[in-house]
């Protein structure tokens, strides 16, 4: 269903294409000032804790949308008329554009992972402006999944300081890096996405320029054009999540092209970030072999020597979540088409006590050994970190 509040789908499955950004970065020095950014974000209303509205970042972000209709909240996950509102639902991706939250992130924790990253650290952000229709963030919020940005970022960074400072120097090699401890800075939200919103994220990509020891990482499906002038130098990971055109037309709704994601990855190699991709997440429907060997195919045919040198990739199959579900039959009932396949499908009861469920073992062993079959065939050059 297309809300009429928001321009026309042209089939593309994003906001804006290739023309747009190139328009922005030629119309002024900030993409995020450019009218395709705002149409992405056409803030209405910022419902903020006190505490986060009166703070440095808080104000930046007030003044970037004064428009938006301020609204008082106690807490940023307790809103009434939006978290637990199911009458939400059919203004899911509408909620996602129009509305913000301000908070302050009270937990600051860095856990463990060693697939993705060493460690996923405390993220600036919570939820996105896109709408992927299998992402796992807006279990806990509950019909509605608008961004929640973090104001207390000087906390946020002193923390990551203070833990990679404890970690010393890494003893030895493992997946996630030779040499530098990788910790994910976007486990709950795109940091490109949020780059429209505040600087949060080059806050993130400047602080880890003065750690040595250290490597930032984020996933994304959005090509700002702004992160080029960040100059991480080779401290920060950038990994384009990548699928099938014809998948992400129907799943990842408010996104970038995937041909305009590795497009781009040339240019954020030479800003001086290192690119990956995620080839993720893997659907399995029928002809995904066939399409997911296309895709390969133009990885190898387009990217340039420099980037083939130095990717890699983490391969993740699809998991989706009853909730989800059921949520997602209320405002895009087409795509559980292909996430929702009881005939495949098993349940998993994940760490916080949701039902999800993902593809079973059997399913999965193959699905991972064919897709790793037509890396070698079509993209030889692409190193698997993981599959998962």
């Amino acid at each position: 269903m297309h809300d009429p509040s928001l321009p026309p789908d042209d089939g593309s499955g994003a906001l804006f294409g290739l023309d747009a950004l190139v328009d922005a970065r030629e119309e002024g020095p900030s993409f995020r000032d450019s009218p395709a950014a705002r149409r992405m974000l056409p803030v209405r209303e910022i419902h903020a804790e006190p505490a986060a509205a009166a703070s440095p970042r808080g104000r930046q972000i007030l003044a970037r949308f004064p428009g938006a209709r301020l609204i008082e909240v106690g807490s940023h996950w307790r809103i009434p008329g939006l978290h637990g509102n199911e009458g939400k639902v059919e203004r899911w991706v509408r909620v996602k554009g129009e509305t913000l939250v301000l908070g302050e992130r009270k937990t600051l924790t860095t856990r463990p992972n060693g697939r993705s990253a060493d460690w996923i650290a405390p993220g600036a952000s919570n939820g996105c402006a896109m709408a992927c229709a299998y992402c796992y963030v807006p279990r806990r919020k509950g019909y509605a999944n608008p961004v929640t940005v973090f104001t207390n970022i000087d906390r946020i960074i002193a923390h990551i300081g203070r833990h990679i400072a404890r970690q010393g120097p890494k003893p030895e090699p493992n997946q996630c890096d030779p040499e530098a401890w990788v910790y994910d800075i976007g486990e709950n939200g795109d940091c490109s996405v949020d780059a429209l919103i505040s600087d949060n994220t080059a806050d993130l990509v400047h602080a880890f320029r003065r750690w040595p020891a250290a490597k930032a990482s984020f996933a994304t499906k959005f090509v700002n054009p702004d992160l080029l002038a960040l100059d991480p130098r080779g401290r920060t990971r950038v990994r384009f999540s990548v699928m099938p055109p014809e998948d992400s037309r129907l799943l990842d709704l408010r996104t970038s092209p995937v041909a305009e994601r590795i497009a781009a990855a040339a240019d954020f190699l030479d800003a001086g970030y290192e690119v990956h991709f995620n080839l993720s997440p893997v659907v399995v429907r029928p002809g995904w072999r066939e399409a997911w060997a296309e895709l390969l195919t133009h990885l190898d045919d387009v990217l340039p020597a420099r980037v083939k040198e130095q990717a890699a990739a983490e391969v993740i199959m699809l998991t989706h979540n009853r909730e989800l579900h059921e949520v997602n039959l209320g405002w895009h009932p087409r795509g559980e088409e292909v996430l929702w396949r009881p005939d495949l499908q098993q349940a998993k009861r994940s760490e916080n006590g949701a039902l999800n469920v993902r593809y079973r073992n059997q399913v999965k062993a193959e699905a991972v050994g064919a897709l790793r079959d037509l890396i070698t065939a079509r993209a030889p050059w692409l190193r698997v970190r993981y599959a998962f």
